[in-house]
């Protein structure tokens, strides 16, 4: 399933896309929740229920006509691993910027969420916007020491993100939260596919391209640590709850490791796809005041 949250003509509700129609789940089932962080936590039975809902018995929208919202808007982690695509090391360490040989992880705090296809904000107190294009796990079962060969059952699905970063106010800090969690730096959608519908998610083909000019390129097959990896090392430190997103690294080609650095400007538009999931697309703009 492609799992959305939505809102069209002043109704926010949860969703499946099939086709080009939105199916509206709880107004066609009242069984199922108005939110993907209900769902979620309603484990498999609610899942397979909203699977059930086939699209000739159910409430539709056009596909053209909603607005698309995160997935999950309100995720009660959002984390992210960094350096950890090899020639993004190297482009790493060439910055002059020492790379621990262990899992780097930092906060992107919740309230950087934002849409797949809403503008990003370019900060009043920093013109070093940065992208970084990204696969994203969403985390579908509360969970803890979850040993990496049994990682792939707590996840619900994939979906797209752009890891949107403030170099300069990442810098100021050896955790890098504050220059990952600007307001709108976390754009992430269009929906929520389904890990059945995955076959590999380390045979992905990702990339980041910035008004249509392909700065990023790679498979997710690249990664130093896979995605049951990180999973293993995350809950052995916390508890995971469904929802949660996983931010699984970025690969060579951000704009503050070229020469010159070629930070985004007003205007310019940040794309990221990955075969098999879909893509979203973001407009910088100036912050409001």
């Amino acid at each position: 399933m492609k799992l959305v949250t939505f809102q069209c003509r002043g109704h926010r509700s949860i969703g499946k896309v099939e086709g080009r129609q939105v199916i509206d789940l709880p107004a066609s089932d009242r069984a199922l929740p108005s939110t993907m962080l209900e769902l979620l936590q309603g484990g498999p039975a609610l899942m397979q229920r909203a699977r059930d809902v086939r699209l000739e018995d159910a409430v539709t929208w056009p596909l053209a006509d909603v607005r698309l919202d995160a997935p999950v808007p309100n995720p009660s982690k959002f984390l992210a691993i960094g350096m950890n695509y090899r020639r993004h090391v190297a482009e790493a360490i060439a910055a002059g910027i020492q790379v621990p040989d262990s899992q780097v992880w930092f906060n992107k705090q919740v309230s950087c969420v934002t849409g797949p296809f809403d503008p990003v904000h370019m900060p009043k107190v920093s013109d070093k916007l940065d992208y970084e294009a990204e696969l994203a796990v969403v985390i579908g079962r509360r969970c803890r020491h979850v040993p990496a060969e049994e990682a792939a059952s707590v996840v619900a699905g994939y979906t797209v993100c752009n890891d949107v970063s403030v170099r300069d106010w990442q810098m100021r800090s050896p955790t890098m939260m504050l220059g990952k969690s600007f307001n709108t730096h976390g754009p992430f959608g269009p929906w929520l596919v389904t890990a059945d519908e995955v076959k590999n998610p380390h045979d992905l083909q990702m990339r980041m391209l910035v008004n249509g000019e392909c700065r990023q390129e790679v498979n997710t097959g690249e990664m130093i640590y896979d995605i049951w990896q990180q999973i293993a090392c995350l809950s052995t430190v916390m508890t995971l709850e469904p929802g949660d997103v996983l931010a699984t690294g970025t690969p060579s080609g951000v704009g503050g490791a070229q020469k010159p650095p070629r930070f985004l400007k007003l205007g310019d538009v940040m794309r990221v796809e990955i075969d098999g999931i879909g893509h979203i697309e973001n407009i910088v703009v100036a912050e409001p005041a």
